[in-house]
């Protein structure tokens, strides 16, 4: 009597896991097939935008933002 307590304890715990594991991946695929935004935003703006926000970050220079935006500006 005691093995079949045990055993069923045992298979409750795994089948929780099982769920949760089951949810996870449920909710990992819808979001990935839903997206989370942020690709498209970077593919709305133009890359003046893009240029401009390196330069508020510093990623680049004045020297390298001034030559890029002529090249986009031609």
């Amino acid at each position: 009597m005691m093995n079949d307590g045990g055993f069923m304890g045992f298979g409750g715990g795994f089948m929780w896991i099982f769920w949760i594991v089951l949810i996870v991946v449920i909710f990992a695929l819808v979001r990935g097939l839903g997206g989370s935004g942020k690709i498209s935003d970077t593919s709305q703006r133009t890359p003046l935008q893009l240029l401009e926000e390196r330069y508020a970050k510093g990623e680049i220079d004045d020297q390298e933002f001034e030559q890029r935006k002529q090249k986009l500006e031609e």
